[in-house]
């Protein structure tokens, strides 16, 4: 395992944490045994489908909204819990909810935005986990958009975020027209 502090202490990036066989494993099984579904959100006043497919699972009665949407928890896996606890180890926090993504081709993304809902707290921490082919991780500050860095997400990769990473900076996965796998992504967060 490699670890590169890309951002002070706000952003770290693990690499090579899980192997590709393992990654393989967990990728297909995830894929197969999740909840998956294409919720709509509220974006710039009106209704639309999420360009991906999501999942929320999490302890009981652990809720949370964004973009007008609000989540009601599945039950914990196996699976989850064994994920949760390596992001937590690499994290060094505990985590009650893992919210998950399934980008199924280069069409499939995430928009500009920061996770700074009300519910995370202050200075969340989250710790996502990367299974599948490899995107594009984009970031900017949200003083000054025209500064940008990009980081490619590997296969069996962690990236926590924390300190005032969410209040200095947005983050997406861009749509591309190249030829891309599929990917599944965990969000590890702490709902308060």
């Amino acid at each position: 395992m490699n670890k590169r502090v890309l951002i002070e202490d706000k952003l770290i990036y693990f690499t090579d944490v899980y192997s590709s066989d393992v990654s393989r494993e967990y990728f297909q099984s995830l894929k197969e045994t999740i909840e998956w579904g294409r919720d709509e959100i509220m974006m710039f006043g009106k209704r639309t489908k999420v360009p991906r497919l999501t999942s929320w699972y999490a302890d009981p009665n652990v809720k949370y909204s964004y973009s007008g949407l609000e989540l009601i928890p599945r039950p914990w896996t196996p699976e989850l819990i064994e994920l949760k606890s390596l992001a937590e180890k690499l994290s060094n926090h505990s985590f009650n909810s893992v919210l998950l993504n399934y980008y199924r081709g280069g069409a499939d993304s995430m928009g500009w935005h920061s996770d700074d809902e009300k519910e995370l707290g202050t200075n969340p921490i989250i710790a996502s986990i990367t299974f599948g082919y490899p995107r594009r991780f984009l970031l900017r500050e949200r003083t000054d958009f025209n500064n940008k860095k990009e980081i490619e997400l590997e296969d069996g990769s962690v990236l926590v975020m924390r300190g005032d990473f969410q209040e200095t900076y947005q983050h997406s996965i861009p749509k591309t027209a190249k030829k891309v796998g599929e990917r599944l992504n965990l969000t590890f967060r702490t709902i308060r």
